[in-house]
């Protein structure tokens, strides 16, 4: 077995190698002065059974394209089997048409990644489920469920903590954790007037005097949760924290989080962080790197995966 790294997040990837006692394959990730990527594998990788961890986060084509191009030179490397690790899948927000003339990138995307010569996919908490199916290869979306439920057992116990959507789109994921809590669930029904931008209509459930904890796949500007907080704290709520698996948190989303009246925002390290998100004082980090350490040994040695599904 063999892992390799791009530039995303190199720390994610050590700390995925180092659960695995393992080290990461030596590579030069590169770009010409015009921005082109240039990639080398410095080590012998034929016959070997490859990982290449790349989240596509921000710059999001530039970190695709390193993702791309480390295949291609993996498959004229002679490699035996590639599977492309990608904690955070970019353009998965555009999986279906949403009006006349426009794309469905998230499938684009996933022919891009099989075409490039990826025997499968491993990645984390999906958009959308169904996004699984864009691919012609195996595909693995982990979720990060039982790492969020470690946390908050220890951080809030069960006294009062109320799982909340927050969004009718979202309840299927906050369900499940409800139940795994032994929990009460609400939901926020909001509408969107426009990318981006969100307005809370009104809460399903009753918060009053609960702790509540919303429960989403990821965060962009954090408006959406910041509203919700807001809503839930009128509603008599007796404070509002949010666990997100992936914190795209845009420039400014960070301030917003730290002036807003949520407790904390919770976010795992399928993203690495920008200097904003490390020096804001409401947001935490949570490692999923023994989640995708253990997928990969579990692929790596074909034994079942469906086992860090069930939490």
């Amino acid at each position: 077995m063999k892992l390799i790294t791009c530039n995303s997040n190199r720390e994610l990837a050590k700390d995925v190698a180092s659960y695995l006692d393992a080290r990461l394959t030596e590579a030069d990730v590169q770009t010409f002065a015009d921005n082109e990527v240039f990639v080398r594998i410095n080590e012998n990788v034929r016959g070997h059974d490859v990982f290449l961890i790349q989240s596509t986060s921000a710059p999001a084509n530039d970190h695709l394209m390193e993702l791309l191009i480390t295949c291609d030179a993996l498959v004229r490397a002679s490699a035996r089997r590639i599977t492309a690790v990608i904690p955070y899948f970019g353009y998965a927000r555009q999986d279906r048409k949403t009006d006349g003339r426009t794309p469905i990138s998230a499938k684009l995307v996933a022919n891009l990644i099989h075409k490039a010569g990826a025997d499968r996919v491993l990645t984390v908490d999906l958009h959308a489920g169904q996004i699984q199916g864009f691919f012609d290869i195996p595909t693995d979306n982990l979720i990060a469920g039982p790492v969020f439920v470690q946390d908050i057992k220890e951080k809030y116990g069960s006294k009062d903590v109320m799982v909340v959507s927050p969004d009718v789109g979202g309840v299927v994921r906050a369900r499940a954790l409800a139940d795994r809590l032994n929990c009460d669930l609400a939901i926020v029904d909001k509408r969107r007037p426009k990318a981006g931008v969100s307005e809370v209509m009104n809460i399903i459930g009753d918060v009053k005097d609960r702790a509540c904890i919303m429960v989403d796949d990821m965060t962009d500007s954090g408006g959406t949760l910041c509203n919700a907080a807001d809503a839930m704290l009128n509603a008599g709520a007796k404070s509002v924290s949010a666990y997100v698996t992936h914190g795209v948190l845009s420039p400014g989303a960070a301030a917003r989080i730290d002036k807003s009246r949520l407790k904390e925002l919770v976010c795992t390290d399928s993203i690495a962080a920008s200097e904003e998100v490390a020096n804001a004082k409401k947001i935490r980090r949570v490692s999923i790197s023994h989640l995708i350490g253990e997928a990969v040994r579990r692929v790596a040695n074909e034994e079942s995966v469906s086992k860090l599904f069930d939490y």
